[in-house]
């Protein structure tokens, strides 16, 4: 109609410019009145969507649970003080003196090697073995003495299935008159019995550590197939807990206790791996 205009008198061109005008007015309310509706229909979906009911009990947050690895040292730790031993902490920086010269790995020694660490400074170290609570527990008071110390240990290994440059282990020593390498046996029978039941079996093979002597490998039976050979033991029947040895003389010494009047075992093993084994 609008191109119709220009031949209208001026009377039917002026009631046509009404009706354009009445026509672009209803238009333009229309689409008002639809945006109108569709804000409102948002805005209640939107509520919907949030609308809380107060007067409901609230939904309670589920708590999680402590790590495998905290779950079986804290397992660990009941066991050790259930047979009379106290459950040591100690730095995670030490120096040298701690973590090799006193444990009889002097700056010359080859063991450095292999267990050499993350350095601090020239002299401060993380420490790469929880052995490094042997000397603190013989510093701080004198013997008999029976402690349990678990904690973070560091290594520049490279990252693999079985090795992580840092990773947890237990260190179990006693101190006494006339300790014997059956003493050491016993205690760690009796410990992997009460860790994975009474027909879990021990052995010994001779190896070496600078800071025992004799030293020992530890193996048990398999706690899955009981000694049968299966996936985790990798058919051999055997799971190897860790190394021991009746402490060295060098060790007291380094600590002010007479390896004449005194002798003494030590042990450790790593967590993770066994904590893999267990929890799959």
């Amino acid at each position: 109609e609008m191109k119709t205009l220009g031949g209208l008198s001026p009377e039917e061109r002026r009631a046509a410019g009404q009706r354009l005008n009445e026509l672009k007015n209803y238009v333009e309310a229309e689409i008002e009145k639809l945006q109108s509706g569709f804000a409102a229909k948002r805005e209640a979906e939107q509520l919907g969507k949030e609308r809380i009911d107060v007067t409901l009990p609230g939904r309670r947050i589920r708590p999680g649970h402590l790590h495998p690895i905290t779950l079986l040292r804290q397992k660990i730790e009941d066991i050790f003080v259930s047979m009379g031993y106290e459950i040591e902490d100690g730095p995670e920086i030490e120096n040298d003196f701690y973590n090799f010269d006193a444990l009889n790995i002097p700056a010359s020694h080859p063991a450095r090697s292999p267990q050499d660490t993350f350095y601090i400074s020239e002299r401060l170290a993380l420490r790469s073995q929880t052995s490094t609570m042997q000397i603190h527990a013989m510093q701080k008071r004198r013997p008999p003495l029976r402690v349990a110390a678990p904690g973070r240990v560091f290594r520049r290994d490279t990252p693999d299935a079985t090795h992580n440059p840092m990773f947890y282990q237990v260190e179990g020593l006693l101190i006494d008159r006339g300790v014997t390498l059956g003493d050491l046996k016993g205690t760690v029978e009796e410990f992997v019995r009460l860790l994975f039941g009474p027909e879990t079996r021990t052995r010994f093979r001779p190896s070496y550590f600078p800071f025992v002597e004799p030293g020992a490998e530890i193996d048990y039976t398999c706690f899955k197939c009981g000694g049968g050979g299966c996936r985790v033991c990798k058919g051999s029947g055997w799971i190897e807990m860790g190394g021991s040895g009746m402490v060295h003389p060098n060790v007291l010494r380094a600590v002010g206790i007479d390896p004449e009047e005194f002798t003494g075992f030590a042990f450790g093993l790593g967590l993770d791996r066994l904590c893999a084994l267990m929890y799959g």
